[in-house]
């Protein structure tokens, strides 16, 4: 019979499998879905997107709702944070992303797939991650957190909503219909959106296995002598960690996150195999590698400030409500405007 440990791996690694069949069949991109809305005005992908962040937000509320899932232990909804390190965390990301053509998640997709300068992007974002985290930058990283953190009286909307009157579940209700409904407006109010199947299913996919993963961790995983933390989906930390057990795996233990990093791989390769997308593809220049690889260490760095990436903030964090994580997505998204518009854009490889 399983362990409750042991289990919570099998699962992580389940949801990391599915997560790559969906991601490699759709393209699921928040940069490919902000470049198709902003430059094609196109904007099927950003709604799929949207469709996510809503579906997570809403089961994620239900199993906290329900006793099963506390969101508050998460590291999205600790009691103090910086928002200036947040922001320029997500700030830093965005642009990162730009330069690399992808943010984590998506390097790791398309790594299984064959693509090999997402194996570049995908080690050197796992390098300076772990450097900003827990080597030669995380003391200043957790110079300027201390300097710069404060605690508000609410650390989330929901918590906000009852300080001002609701009751705990009234006002977590609240906020799910606020948040979540005018992002199901959005998706919905597009006739073109709700004719794409594929579009569809890939964001309430994605959304599901935000919440599975939230269950897997925090319900699943729940063991007062040996507690697995309460996380869902994310690729900051979980690559920074995937790295650093390939190179020292005698001395570590599976995590979550490394388990759901190799789904994510291997799904997309078996996918990528299936239905003969699997190529070899490299760097057109040096010029584009070094543009990569700064753009992941870019992503790397502000990951690590930020507490995480499109996905991890985007859907896991966001899920939660929490303020912490909505300076984070809004920083990405400022970051990522950067990179594709004005001064600081990023110009094609080719002008």
């Amino acid at each position: 019979m399983l362990t409750g440990a042991t289990l919570v791996l099998v699962c992580g690694f389940l949801i990391g499998l599915a997560y790559g069949v969906i991601g490699l069949l759709s393209g699921f991109c928040l940069l490919t879905s902000l470049r198709n809305w902003w430059n094609d005005g196109d904007s099927r992908r950003i709604r799929s997107y949207a469709l996510a962040m809503a579906t997570a937000m809403v089961t994620a509320q239900a199993l906290a709702a329900a006793g099963l899932v506390d969101l508050g232990t998460s590291i999205y909804l600790q009691p103090s944070f910086s928002v200036p390190l947040m922001f320029a965390g997500g700030l830093i990301f965005g642009y990162g992303m730009v330069l690399a053509n992808g943010c984590g998640s998506r390097a790791t997709v398309l790594l299984g797939r064959g693509n090999l300068r997402s194996f570049v992007v995908v080690v050197t974002l796992g390098i300076t991650a772990q450097a900003t985290l827990r080597g030669l930058l995380a003391p200043p990283r957790v110079e300027f957190l201390q300097w710069s953190s404060i605690t508000p009286s609410a650390n989330s909307l929901p918590a906000l909503l009852n300080a001002v009157g609701l009751g705990s579940g009234a006002g977590r209700a609240a906020a799910v219909i606020l948040v979540a409904g005018a992002l199901i407006l959005f998706e919905l109010s597009h006739p073109a959106f709700r004719q794409a199947r594929g579009q569809l299913a890939a964001g309430l996919g994605m959304g599901l296995l935000i919440a599975a993963g939230w269950f897997t961790t925090g319900y699943i995983g729940a063991d007062d002598f040996k507690p697995v933390p309460v996380t869902s989906l994310t690729f900051v930390a979980p690559l920074a960690d995937t790295v650093q057990y390939i190179m020292l795996s005698t001395g570590l233990s599976l995590s979550f996150g490394v388990v759901t990093i190799t789904g994510v791989l291997l799904g997309s390769f078996l996918t990528a195999i299936a239905t003969g997308r699997f190529s070899l593809e490299g760097y057109s220049s040096p010029r584009h590698m070094l543009r990569s690889m700064s753009g992941a260490a870019l992503m790397g760095i502000g990951g690590a400030m930020a507490f995480g990436c499109t996905i991890g903030q985007g859907l896991t964090g966001m899920s939660t409500l929490a303020f912490a994580s909505a300076v984070a997505f809004i920083g990405i998204l400022f970051g990522t405007a950067a990179g594709l518009r004005g001064p600081l854009q990023v110009k094609p490889l080719s002008a």
